[in-house]
């Protein structure tokens, strides 16, 4: 049962896992889009602008949702694409291994925050690779996947 006692927990993972676990997956599919000589606008959360760093921003509700917009891929085919889309689940499941792995070595201790960073990351590996339509221009990352590799329709990824 959910109690007075557990609000610091919740408050912690909904205001620093959870868009760290955001940040991570965006990063992904931005290194991608780099590699593929594309040119990224990054930005964590919605509403007012509080910081902005080139093409990075922060807005003031940073733990509400993230995103990554890139466009002319040098490498412009349907795999480079596809990369880009599967590279946030890449970058989630590569910091998933990496704790794991740090856990294992007793370089990082089994506390809550290394739980919930796991939780929430497998939570957007699984959710992003649901082959799901949101709207004509947004998808999934698994429904985009899905689209360019089958018809060569790139959307954008969230």
């Amino acid at each position: 049962m959910f109690g007075l006692n557990d609000l610091p927990k919740f408050v912690w993972s909904f205001c620093l896992v959870l868009p760290l676990v955001s940040f991570v997956h965006q990063l992904g599919h931005s290194v991608m889009a780099i590699i593929f000589g594309g040119k990224v606008d990054f930005t964590i959360g919605r509403g007012k602008t509080i910081l902005k760093m080139g093409k990075f921003k922060i807005k003031s509700v940073y733990f509400l949702d993230s995103f990554c917009k890139y466009e002319n891929l040098k490498n412009d085919s349907r795999i480079s694409h596809a990369v880009v889309y599967a590279g946030g689940v890449l970058f989630n499941l590569l910091t998933i291994f990496i704790m794991n792995g740090l856990i294992m070595a007793n370089i990082l201790p089994e506390d809550i925050f290394c739980y919930q960073f796991v939780y929430f990351s497998v939570y957007y590996v699984i959710f992003s690779l649901l082959p799901i339509q949101y709207t004509e221009t947004s998808a999934s990352d698994g429904r985009a996947i899905y689209n360019v590799l089958r018809y060569g329709k790139t959307c954008d990824p969230d």
